[in-house]
């Protein structure tokens, strides 16, 4: 959620319409997917990061023993 609210904060300040046009969704369909309570699929959230430069990436984490 936390990371849904900052893309979507991200997304508003470079423009919706911009953000919109980079990912290929419509702009009623980011704001609804960006919203708190909204359940966004990660494709989404992987499409909008990309549009905004960014990347999300996993890597494991060593357990301490």
């Amino acid at each position: 959620a936390l990371l849904q609210a900052a893309l979507g904060d991200v997304a508003k300040a470079v423009g919706m319409t911009e953000v919109s046009r980079r990912t290929g969704l419509g702009r009623e369909s980011l704001y609804k997917a960006l919203s708190a309570n909204s359940a966004v699929s990660f494709k989404t959230v992987a499409k909008v990061a990309a549009a905004l430069g960014a990347r999300i990436e996993f890597a494991a984490v060593e357990q301490p023993v």
